[in-house]
């Protein structure tokens, strides 16, 4: 269940961009393929770091199956500035 959840919020962060990791990108000045492995990693990072602080909040919640899913998703888009 946590390894669906993950890859449903895996996916939607790579089909958009992160804001806050472009922003940094550009801020250092990378272009090309460093620009796209940084934002890469930058992505992945604040999704698993998204993924731990919503799975939390879940358990406090006492949510389970499709609503734990379902909120989960949700937190991690909010948090990560992902869009639909």
């Amino acid at each position: 269940m946590i390894a669906a959840t993950i890859a449903a919020a895996v996916c939607n962060v790579a089909v958009a961009a992160n804001p806050a990791c472009e922003a940094q990108a550009t801020e250092k000045k990378l272009a090309g393929a460093a620009k796209n492995s940084f934002v890469t990693k930058c992505e992945k990072d604040a999704t698993a770091a998204a993924t731990k602080t919503c799975d939390a909040q879940a358990a406090e919640k006492k949510l389970a199956g499709a609503a734990k899913t379902s909120f989960t998703k949700k937190c991690v888009t909010d948090a990560t500035g992902a869009a639909k």
